[in-house]
């Protein structure tokens, strides 16, 4: 039996039903751009995420570049992140014409070290976008505090962290904006690219709706420069679908979190922790070997397909050579990425493929 790391195939033919009926539904209407399923999933999701305003865009990394622009973050400003995001979160950054600046990582939940982040604030210093790495908020109240004491924007990157809660708080709903993305693997996935901004921010909301559609608000009537990044209707009529079960399929997350737990505790990983004013929800289950790729190796010759997110902090990405780390090297999430393995976590996986997976581990580390 191979199992992999995300089975999407399984989660397809469970909601066939619902999911062709959608795509009929648009294919019979012929409205393929910002049709009325972009509206009503927009409001479905802002109403989800306990927002007043949703916007959908083409991908995750859009959403994190228009909500940068729209917040006048440009050339000759900073943005802190973390160093050990995927590259979107950078690229994001740089396409705003901005220079990212990355700050270490904490060993307990793999989230941007608040302790540091003041120290790598500048006179140039214009936002912070706190990655919920894996599916688990970061400290959102000290970054907040820290934000309002030297002005600084906050767009919470909760691209691995639909429907995870901070404090009783939807990811993406505490900053300035919120951005998620719907890349397929993901806990609320398209069947294709797509993302939204969340924000309460109605003045920013109107400004993003005019840079994803080329800065229009009625046809041919440009009032900025503006970009073609809409969500599909598509793609929106799928989430749509897919939204009524995100909570469900989170709670099963969680029950395979605490089964990896409980079954893997008497071995030598290190395993994830969640923090205890968190909702974690599991977009990825990582743990810690100091053997990681002898580890990996032996599941993937089992037949146990895992993963390596990231193999690399974006600081030894060759754009980003040059970029200021603080501290200088990023240590902590350096020598993490030495030691970090995605086991498989998908809602449909079973108790009988949870326990070949367990056994490949523990018959390793005999």
């Amino acid at each position: 039996m191979n199992i992999p790391l995300v089975d999407l195939i399984t989660q397809y033919q469970n909601i066939r039903d619902e999911i062709l009926p959608a795509i009929e539904h648009v294919m019979s209407s012929a409205q393929f751009i910002l049709g009325e399923d972009v509206s009503l999933f927009e409001t479905e999701f802002a109403h989800y995420c306990g927002v007043k305003h949703c916007i959908g865009v083409a991908s995750g990394t859009d959403a994190l570049h228009l909500s940068l622009r729209a917040l006048d973050v440009g050339p000759g400003d900073e943005v802190i992140t973390a160093g050990n995001t995927f590259i979107a979160t950078a690229l994001a950054i740089s396409f705003a014409g901005a220079t990212p600046v990355f700050v270490d990582v904490s060993k307990n939940d793999f989230n941007i070290d608040v302790n540091l982040i003041e120290s790598a604030i500048t006179d140039h210093t214009k936002a912070i976008i706190p990655v919920h790495l894996y599916g688990q908020p970061a400290d959102m109240d000290a970054i907040m505090l820290l934000a309002r004491k030297h002005n600084l924007k906050v767009i919470e990157d909760a691209c691995q962290a639909h429907g995870a809660r901070y404090k009783d708080r939807p990811a993406g709903s505490i900053g300035d904006a919120g951005c998620f993305s719907f890349y397929p693997g993901k806990n609320l996935g398209a069947y294709g690219d797509g993302g939204a901004i969340i924000t309460n921010d109605a003045n920013l909301a109107d400004k993003i709706r005019l840079l994803r559609q080329y800065g229009q608000q009625e046809k041919n009537v440009h009032l900025v420069l503006g970009y073609n990044s809409r969500l599909d209707t598509l793609q929106a009529a799928i989430l749509r679908v897919k939204l009524n079960h995100l909570e469900q399929w989170n709670e099963k997350r969680r029950n395979i979190a605490q089964t990896y737990r409980e079954l893997l505790s008497d071995t030598e990983l290190v395993l994830p922790l969640e923090k205890p004013d968190v909702n974690h929800v599991y977009h990825l289950f990582v743990i810690q070997h100091e053997q990681r790729d002898q580890l990996n190796a032996t599941l993937k010759a089992k037949g146990v397909f895992c993963g390596i997110h990231y193999p690399q902090p974006l600081h030894q990405q060759r754009p980003y050579h040059h970029t200021r780390t603080v501290p200088d090297g990023l240590p902590v999430a350096t020598e993490l990425t030495a030691k970090i393995l995605s086991l498989p976590m998908f809602p449909e996986i079973s108790e009988n493929q949870i326990g070949i997976v367990v056994q490949a581990i523990k018959d390793f580390c005999a």
